[in-house]
């Protein structure tokens, strides 16, 4: 079974609040400990999480919060000096195992003097560099609203939006499997007017719905084709704001070597000017990135991806939504609040990310026991891809997949049988010791994971 664990979260904000439910969702022992009454009370009214105020650098509140009998402590709040201290006091006291949100890079360098065991630090988590990385994959793949690399980058969950105009409208999935049975993928999700569907055969696509494909990763190009989505040729890429997050995918794009020519626009005169000192292979501007005359100017009509990262959330859903207007191909806008994530595509734009949602699925993935090997999260829906791994005599081994009890709101995607990888069929059979990617609502977790145990 999953592993019940004693978690102390500190720091109540908003990646202690998903991260906690996310947890708690789980079945572990939740503490979460702030300062602020209202924070707290935020995260206890909706997740079982047990409340504690006070302040992460104090020894008595650690103690309160049962710190030295915890299996992992989350040292998540906005201040790096805050989780690098609770960090400290934690292990001291006699956490297991402590997972810190760092964001100066300083500790990260390899010829660091200080190094973050020093603080007691066991994973350190940097939000703007998880969704600077989410991003690039985005725009590696610019037909795709949502990208996830599984079982070693083998195997690809894409999701794609189907067109008004798309020949797969009204079509089931049948019969988009049987048009292409030279190719091997399974539809594992449906994202239709904010709901999640786990689908079946008989269901039929609709127009707007965001479908999520798993395939394995040389067959990508041909998914694509399938769902009428045409390769975007990608030379122009322009990222508006002066963000941590635009500096980390700015260099990310410029270590990429695809001759892209990237422009930056910073609303900010002091941070564009050191953003252009640090890099040289970028075009980095002073100005406002929702000023339309500017951004045409600075030739918007002509861009191909734009991005916005700035810290304003609405100024990056408006400058996505005009550059949308003028037919840029791909849109991607960093939103604070996860709860506009699933109306992206419903208000017109490509993409959106969360950095916080980030972080906490990041930190999530190092939670994880029993025979979960992996989590890995869509921005957008209250689903998860597990990589599991079946133990002997489990009840999911030795007979066909349309002959197990799969709950509903779960799917068997894929199978990897040692080095081979296969898209899961009815006639599959999963043997101890096999890798199973499982597509999986919150509420089917407990479910599916006591299946292959």
């Amino acid at each position: 079974d999953l592993i019940t664990l004693n978690i102390v979260i500190i720091g109540a904000g908003n990646v202690g609040y998903d991260l906690g439910g996310m947890l708690s969702r789980e079945k572990h022992d939740v503490t979460i400990l702030d300062k602020s009454e209202a924070a707290l009370q935020h995260c206890s009214s909706r997740f079982d999480i047990l409340p504690v105020t006070g302040s992460g650098t104090s020894v008595t509140d650690l103690l309160r919060a049962g710190v030295d009998k915890a299996d992992l402590v989350v040292a998540a709040t906005d201040v790096d000096e805050v989780n690098m201290v609770a960090s400290l006091l934690s292990k001291r006291i006699g956490a297991k195992k402590v997972i810190a949100r760092v964001r100066n890079e300083e500790y990260q360098n390899e010829n660091a003097p200080v190094k973050p065991l020093d603080f007691g630090i066991d994973v350190i988590i940097n939000p703007e560099r998880s969704v600077a990385v989410e991003i690039l994959n985005l725009v590696r793949r610019a037909e795709a609203s949502d990208l996830v690399s599984l079982a070693e980058k083998r195997i690809t969950v894409i999701g794609i939006r189907i067109n008004p105009d798309s020949q797969l409208t009204g079509v089931s999935l049948e019969d988009i499997a049987r048009r292409n049975s030279h190719i091997h993928f399974r539809i594992v999700a449906i994202f239709r007017r904010g709901i999640t569907i786990i689908p079946f055969g008989n269901d039929r696509l609709q127009k707007n719905d965001q479908v999520f494909i798993l395939v394995e990763t040389a067959n990508v190009e041909k998914v694509i084709a399938i769902t009428g989505q045409s390769e975007k040729k990608i030379s122009r890429i322009m990222i508006a704001g002066g963000s941590a997050v635009a500096r980390h995918l700015a260099a990310a794009m410029i270590n990429e070597n695809r001759n892209w020519t990237i422009k930056l626009i910073d609303p900010d005169y002091d941070s564009a000017y050191k953003l252009a000192s640090e890099l040289k292979d970028v075009m980095v501007l002073h100005g406002d990135p929702t000023d339309l005359n500017l951004m045409i100017t600075e030739g918007l009509l002509d861009t191909d991806v734009f991005i916005s990262v700035s810290e304003d959330e609405e100024s990056n859903i408006i400058s996505c939504l005009m550059a949308k207007h003028l037919n840029v191909k791909k849109t991607v806008a960093m939103v604070s609040k996860s709860d506009y994530i699933p109306l992206s595509q419903t208000i017109g734009l490509d993409a959106a990310v969360n950095k916080k949602l980030s972080a906490a699925n990041e930190i999530h993935r190092h939670v994880r026991k029993g025979r979960v090997l992996a989590v890995s999260a869509l921005h957008g829906i209250q689903a998860e891809l597990l990589e599991m791994k079946p133990s002997h005599g489990s009840k999911v081994t030795g007979k066909p997949i349309s002959k197990l009890s799969i709950p509903k709101g779960a799917v068997i995607g894929a199978i990897l049988h040692e080095n081979k990888v296969e898209i899961a069929m009815g006639n599959s059979i999963i043997t101890a010791g096999d890798r199973v990617i499982v597509f999986c609502l919150p509420d089917a977790i407990d479910t599916i994971t006591g299946l292959f145990n």
